[in-house]
C-alpha cells in the first residue's frame, strides 16, 4: 500500500539555545516539607482530574498519587517550571526514591488484581536510556521485580527533538509500567513500590499508581478466525507474526468472519491493513501487539486502514486488545502510529495504545469514525489527530496521558473537518501543546471533558485558525457553531518559551486569518490556571460567548487580550486571580466586551497594559499559596461586582498610535504573525517568510494621523546579533493608493543599544502605514517585534 505524501505533524519550534537544564542529567531540585509525619509524603493538596463527577472518561481503575502515600522517599514539587521533574508529574508533585529500601506504599481502596504506575528514571549519558527494575511488594512480602526503563523518555533540543543530552532542553521524563498480581487483593491491602538496588538506576521517581480489577480473558467469539490456531501466529512474541495476522485479517474480510487475537504478545513489524473486518482480542491486558522492524526503523506495529488515496477502508471494528510499540524518537514523516489511514464507518473500542508515535493519526477524507473506551499513553506526538477532511467522527470516554504533542486534536489541513466531537474524555499531561484543540473545523463539539496539567507551549482548550491549510478560502477555517460545554480545566495553560509569556487555559488564535464564528463556551470550570484563564492572540476572534463559567485561581490574569475580537460574558465569575487588575489588554477598544448579568471578579476599566509579564502565582487548589508572582503596582484595583452600566471602551491611546491596531502582512513564518508587532510586548515578534523579499507589514491607525516618527524594535535579548534591515515607509488614506513617506534605507538594530531604530517621517496625514523590507543581514526574512508610531 502506497503511503500518501506526508504532511508534517504540527510544528512548534522551541529554541535549541534554550537551556532549562537540570543540574545533571536525571536530577531535579527536591522540595522537602519539614514537619511532615514520619513515612508520609505530605504533598500539597491539588485537585484531581479523576474526581470531577459527570465529566471526563469513566475509567476502570482507582488512582492514587505518590505524594499522598506512605513513603520514606523525598517529595519533589509542586513546581510547574518546564524542564523540571515535578513539572511533568500529575498534580506537579511526585516522590523520588534514591536508596535501597526506599519505597512508596499505597493502600487499596477497592479490590484489584492489577496495577499500572507512572515513574521516571534518569537518562544515561548517551541518551539511549537505561533499564532497571523495582520491587512490587504485597503487604510487605512476596516481592515481584517489575521492569522499568527510561528508553521511551528524555527528549532534547528543539522541535521535533532528539535523544542527544548535549542539546539541552530535557523533557518528557515519565513512562508507565503495568503488572498483574495473580489474584484479587482486597480493600486495605498494602502495595509497595520499593527499591532493591541502585546499580542500574541511581533513582526512581514515582508519580502515581492506578489499581484495577481486570476481568477474565474474553473468549473467542463463535465462528471467529483465530490468528494462532488457524494461521500460526506466535503468541510468545519470539517470531514475527505480521504476515500471519495479516493473512487472518484478509481471510476474515473475504469470509465475513471476525478475527480473534487470543492471549499472548505478538511481534508485528509493519502495518496490519484492515478493511471490512472485525479484529478483536481477549482484552487489552491479555492480547498485545508489539514490535518494530529491526533494520527499517520507519516500519513498526500499527493497525491501519487503507489510505484515502488507495480508496480508504470502511466497516472496521478494532476491539479489546493493546498496541504497545517501541518508538523511542520522534520522526514526523514515519507512519509508526498505533492506528492510522482512513477508516470510515468504523469503531475503535477498548484499545490500549502506548509507546507509538501517535495513538491515532487519521488521514482523511473519511467519515463516521469513533474511538471509545480506550487508553492512549506515552506517545511521542499527538494522542489523536483528525487530519485532512475527517467528518462526523468522535473520540469519547477515552483516557489520554503523557502525549508528546496535542492530546486530542483536529487539523483541517486543506480539506474541511465537519461535525466532529471530542466528548467525555480525560486528557492529562501533554508534554507539548494543548490538551484538546481544533485547528479550523466547522460545527465542532468539545464537551464534557476534563483537561489537566499542560506542560508548555499550549493551553487546556484551544480553538484556532492556525497551521497550514486552515483558511476560509478552502472552507477549513473555524466556522459554523463551535460548542465547548461542561468542561473542567485544572492547572492548564503554561509558559511558551518562544513567546516568553504564558498561554491561557482557554485560548484562541486567528493567526492565519480572523476567526469569525459562533463559539459557545458554557457551563465550565477553569481551576488553578498556570497563567491566564482566557486568552486571545495572533489575530482577531469574533463571536465568542462565555456563559456560566467559574474561574477559580489564575496565575496571572482572568483575561489576557493580545488580539482584537468580540465576546459576551454572562454569569462568569472569577476568584483568586493573582493580579489585582484581572484583565491585561493592549489592544484597547479592538476587543469589545458585552457584559450580561451575574458577572463578578474579572472586569476592570481600564485594564492593565504594562508591557511587562508578571511571574505567575500558582495556587494548587484555588487559594494562592506559592509561586513568585507579584502584583503590578500600577494595576488599578478591579471592581469585583461589575457595575450595572454597559461596557465602556478604554480611553483612546495617546502615545504609540499603532499599539493594538489592526495589522496585515505579506506573510509570516510559523507562529510569528504580524499581530506580535503591535501587541506592546518587545519579546514577541513578526517574522516574514524566508527568502521571499520584498515583504510588507501594514498597520491601520483607525483614522488619518500625522505621524512624524516610527520606533522599530527587535527583542532586546542578547541572543539576537546585530543586523541591518533595509526598508521603506509608505502611507495611504484608503488602503489602496500608497505614497512614499520615507525612501529605502538601512537601519541597524544592535542589542547593546536597545535593538531598536528610529525612522523620521514628514508628518503627512495617513491612516495606513506600510513598511516594505527588502533585505536583512541577520536573517533571510523581515523581523519586527514592535512597530510604534508617534505624532511627535
Amino acid at each position: 500500500m502506497t503511503s500518501p505524501p506526508r504532511r508534517p505533524l504540527l510544528k512548534r519550534s522551541i529554541s535549541a539555545s534554550l537551556s532549562l537544564a537540570l543540574a545533571a542529567v536525571g536530577t531535579a531540585a527536591a522540595v522537602v516539607l519539614t514537619g511532615a509525619p514520619a513515612a508520609q509524603a505530605a504533598g500539597v493538596p491539588a485537585p484531581s482530574p479523576l474526581s470531577v463527577p459527570g465529566r471526563g472518561a469513566t475509567v476502570p481503575f482507582k488512582e492514587q498519587e505518590a505524594e499522598y502515600a506512605a513513603t520514606n522517599g523525598t517529595l519533589i514539587g509542586p513546581n510547574r517550571l518546564y524542564g523540571t521533574l515535578p513539572s511533568e508529574a500529575s498534580g506537579r508533585q511526585a516522590v523520588t526514591l534514591d536508596a535501597v529500601g526506599e519505597y512508596v506504599e499505597f493502600t487499596l481502596t477497592a479490590p484489584a488484581n492489577a496495577m499500572s504506575f507512572r515513574y521516571s528514571l534518569p537518562d544515561n549519558s548517551a541518551g539511549t536510556g537505561r533499564d532497571a527494575s523495582i520491587d512490587v511488594r504485597v503487604n510487605g512480602a512476596s516481592p515481584k521485580a517489575v521492569p522499568v526503563t527510561s528508553k521511551y523518555g528524555w527528549y532534547y533540543g528543539g522541535y521535533p527533538f532528539n535523544n542527544n543530552p548535549g542539546d539541552t532542553n530535557p523533557h518528557h521524563f515519565y513512562d508507565e509500567a503495568r503488572t498483574m498480581f495473580g489474584s484479587t487483593l482486597p480493600i486495605g491491602t498494602k502495595i509497595r513500590l520499593q527499591v532493591s538496588s541502585t546499580a542500574d538506576s541511581p533513582s526512581f521517581t514515582i508519580d502515581l499508581a492506578d489499581f484495577e480489577q481486570v476481568g477474565a480473558p474474553i473468549a473467542k467469539p463463535s465462528g471467529a478466525l483465530d490468528v494462532v490456531s488457524d494461521f500460526g501466529a506466535d503468541p510468545t512474541g519470539a517470531a514475527d507474526s505480521t504476515a500471519k495476522i495479516q493473512a487472518a485479517v484478509d481471510a476474515g474480510r473475504t469470509q465475513g468472519k471476525e478475527v480473534y487475537i487470543p492471549q499472548g504478545t505478538f511481534q508485528v513489524r509493519d502495518h496490519i491493513i484492515v478493511d471490512k473486518v472485525t479484529l478483536r482480542g481477549a482484552g487489552p491486558w491479555y492480547s498485545v501487539l508489539t514490535g518494530r522492524d529491526p533494520s527499517n526503523r520507519s516500519k513498526a506495529v500499527g493497525v491501519y486502514g487503507k489510505y484515502a488515496g488507495d480508496g480508504g477502508s470502511s466497516n472496521v471494528t478494532l476491539k479489546d486488545f493493546a498496541i504497545i510499540g517501541d518508538i523511542r524518537e520522534r520522526v514526523d514523516n514515519d507512519q509508526v502510529n498505533a492506528i492510522g489511514g482512513a477508516l470510515s464507518n468504523s469503531t475503535v473500542d477498548n484499545v490500549w495504545m502506548q509507546h507509538t508515535k501517535c495513538g491515532a493519526w487519521m488521514d482523511g477524507p473519511m467519515d463516521n469514525f469513533t474511538i471509545k473506551n480506550s487508553r492512549i499513553l506515552d506517545q511521542t506526538a499527538d494522542g489523536v489527530n483528525f487530519h485532512y477532511g475527517v467528518t462526523n467522527s468522535t473520540v469519547t470516554n477515552t483516557f489520554v496521558r503523557n502525549t508528546g504533542d496535542d492530546g486530542l486534536a483536529m487539523w483541517a489541513e486543506n480539506v474541511p473537518n465537519v461535525k466532529n466531537k471530542f466528548t467525555f474524555n480525560t486528557v492529562i499531561l501533554p508534554i507539548l501543546a494543548n490538551n484538546i484543540v481544533t485547528y479550523g473545523g466547522k460545527d465542532i463539539t468539545l464537551s464534557d471533558n476534563v483537561m489537566a496539567d499542560t506542560i508548555t507551549n499550549g493551553g487546556g482548550l484551544h480553538i484556532a485558525n492556525r497551521y497550514p491549510g486552515v483558511n476560509s478560502g478552502q472552507g477549513t477555517a473555524v466556522s459554523g457553531t463551535t460548542t465547548a460545554a461542561r468542561n473542567t480545566l485544572i492547572r492548564t495553560g503554561n509558559s511558551d518559551y518562544n513567546w516568553n509569556f504564558g498561554v491561557g487555559a482557554i485560548w484562541f488564535s486567528g493567526l492565519n486569518e480572523p476567526i469569525n464564528g459562533n463559539i459557545n463556551i458554557t457551563d465550565s470550570e477553569v481551576l488553578d490556571s498556570s497563567y491566564a484563564a482566557i486568552h486571545l492572540i495572533e489575530g482577531a476572534t469574533n463571536g465568542l460567548h462565555f456563559k456560566n463559567i467559574k474561574i477559580d485561581g489564575a496565575g496571572t490574569y482572568a483575561l489576557q487580550i493580545q488580539a482584537p475580537g468580540t465576546a459576551t460574558f454572562d454569569n462568569v465569575t472569577a476568584t483568586h486571580i493573582a493580579q489585582s487588575n484581572p484583565i491585561h489588554n493592549c489592544v484597547g477598544s479592538g476587543f469589545q466586551i458585552t457584559r450580561g448579568s451575574g458577572n463578578s471578579g474579572w472586569y476592570a476599566d481600564p485594564p492593565a497594559c504594562t508591557g511587562v509579564w508578571p511571574d505567575p502565582v500558582w495556587t494548587n487548589g484555588g487559594v494562592p499559596g506559592g509561586g513568585t508572582g507579584t502584583t503590578d503596582p500600577t494595576d488599578p484595583p478591579t471592581d469585583p461586582t461589575d457595575p450595572p452600566t454597559g461596557p465602556t471602551d478604554p480611553p483612546e491611546e495617546t502615545g504609540n498610535l499603532a499599539q493594538g491596531r489592526q495589522v496585515t502582512e505579506s506573510g509570516h513564518a510559523d507562529v510569528y504573525g504580524a499581530s506580535n508587532a503591535v501587541d506592546g510586548n518587545a519579546n514577541t515578534y513578526w517574522e516574514s517568510r524566508n527568502n521571499a523579499f520584498p515583504q510588507t507589514i501594514t498597520v491601520d491607525l483607525g483614522a488619518a494621523k500625522s505621524v512624524k516618527r516610527l520606533v522599530l524594535k527587535l527583542p532586546p535579548s542578547s541572543a539576537w546579533s546585530t543586523r541591518t534591515q533595509t526598508l521603506s515607509v509608505s502611507g495611504s488614506t484608503d488602503n489602496n493608493t500608497y505614497n512614499s513617506l520615507k525612501g529605502s534605507a538601512g537601519y541597524t538594530f544592535n542589542p547593546s543599544s536597545g535593538n531598536q531604530a528610529t525612522v523620521t517621517l514628514p508628518g503627512t496625514s495617513a491612516r495606513y502605514l506600510r513598511l516594505t523590507f527588502t533585505a536583512n543581514t541577520g536573517w533571510p526574512a523581515a523581523q519586527l517585534s514592535e512597530l510604534e508610531a508617534y505624532t511627535s
